[in-house]
C-alpha cells in the first residue's frame, strides 16, 4: 500500500524538518518489506481567502487532489479518534489487508479541515487534545508512522 502526506503549510530548512525527514527516511526504508510503501509529502500553501468557511473548503479541494483516485484517507484533526500507537498501527494494517492500494494522511492548516474532508475520511484522527502547529503534528505522523511499521513487523523499537 502506498503512503502519501498532504499537509497545508511549509516546513522550513532547521531542526523540526531535520527530525521529520529522519522519521519519514527510517519509514521509506522499514516499510516495503511489509507492503507499506511511503510515497513522500506534498505541502500546500495556507489560504488566502477571506472567510474561514472558504480557507477551509479552499484547503480541502488542494489536499484531496494531491491524494490519488481512490485512496483511503486519515485526516488529523484534534476532534477525531485517540488511538493507541498499536491501534494506530492495527487501523494502517487493516488498510493495507484489507486491499486498499493508496492511503492518504492529511494535515489541515489553522482553521482545521472543511467538513467534506472530515465526512470523507475513513478515519478522523487525533495527536492528542492540545492543539500543535503544522511542524510538530508532522513530526508527530512522521514518528507514529514509523512506529507502526516496526509494530507490525516485530521490531522491539515499540515496547509495549
Amino acid at each position: 500500500m502506498r503512503l502519501t502526506i498532504a499537509a497545508v503549510g511549509r516546513m522550513k530548512a532547521g531542526p523540526e524538518r531535520e527530525l521529520a525527514d529522519r522519521y519519514f527516511d527510517r519509514l521509506k526504508k522499514a516499510g516495503p518489506p511489509l507492503g507499506l510503501d511511503y510515497q513522500g509529502l506534498s505541502e500546500h500553501p495556507e489560504s488566502r481567502l477571506a472567510t474561514t468557511p472558504e480557507r477551509k473548503r479552499d484547503e480541502a479541494q488542494r489536499l484531496a487532489a494531491s491524494l490519488p483516485e481512490g485512496a483511503a484517507r486519515i485526516v488529523l484533526d484534534e476532534t477525531g479518534r485517540l488511538m493507541s500507537s498499536q491501534d494506530f498501527a492495527d487501523a494502517i494494517a487493516g488498510f493495507r489487508d484489507g486491499g486498499q492500494r493508496d492511503l492518504g494522511l492529511l494535515i489541515g492548516g489553522p482553521d482545521g479541515h472543511d467538513e467534506s474532508l472530515r465526512g470523507s475520511a475513513s478515519l478522523v484522527l487525533s495527536l492528542g487534545r492540545m492543539t500543535f502547529p503544522h511542524q510538530i503534528a508532522r513530526i508527530l505522523l512522521a514518528e507514529q508512522l514509523y512506529r507502526a511499521v516496526t509494530i507490525l513487523a516485530g521490531h522491539p523499537y515499540h515496547r509495549s
